[in-house]
């Protein structure tokens, strides 16, 4: 069992693996200037992204956030592209009981010191049921668009490495 440890290490130390927050980090590093374009059908939701961006920023980038874009060293936008509920399965009364919530979120950041805008499309979803009547509360509505743009939101760091690649 040791000797797969010891292989396995030796494999990634000698293909000097890196993660892909690596890579990220390297791309965002300094200071990042995050705006948000809001959606008119659900701004509570784009705030809630937002927010997530910010600490994924914080906390797996080590960048620091800014207020203020002329201090920016990155610019980095974001906006709530799309949002659908899709019904999946029905009871033996033919009521909608369980749905799949879908969100998609364009990124796009600007490099001050190249000046270069490289932007994505990150999706997210999030399956979720209905117990008494046969409508999404808004409530639920709000819960199952947040748990989506989670899904996607973890889509980013990859996202940011494999853009870091690219000329």
């Amino acid at each position: 069992m040791k000797a797969i440890y010891l292989l396995i290490f030796l494999l990634f130390a000698g293909c000097s693996y890196k993660p892909s927050s690596h890579y990220a980090k390297k791309e965002l590093e300094g200071n990042v200037f995050v705006k948000l374009f809001i959606d008119i059908k659900d701004p509570q939701n784009a705030v809630l992204i937002k927010d997530s961006l910010n600490e994924l920023i914080l906390q797996k980038l080590d960048s620091k956030l800014v207020h203020d874009e002329s201090y920016a060293n990155t610019i980095m936008s974001i906006k709530l592209n799309s949002v659908s509920m899709t019904e999946l399965q029905y009871d033996e009364l033919g009521f909608n009981k369980l749905y799949r919530a879908t969100v998609g979120i364009l990124v796009s950041y600007t490099k001050k010191d190249t000046g270069v805008t490289k932007s994505f499309t990150v999706s997210g979803e999030h399956n979720f049921s209905i117990d008494d009547g046969t409508t999404i509360t808004g409530t639920k509505r709000f819960e199952a668009i947040k748990e989506a743009s989670d899904d996607a939101l973890d889509e980013v760091l990859s996202k940011i490495a494999v853009s870091s690649f690219k000329k």
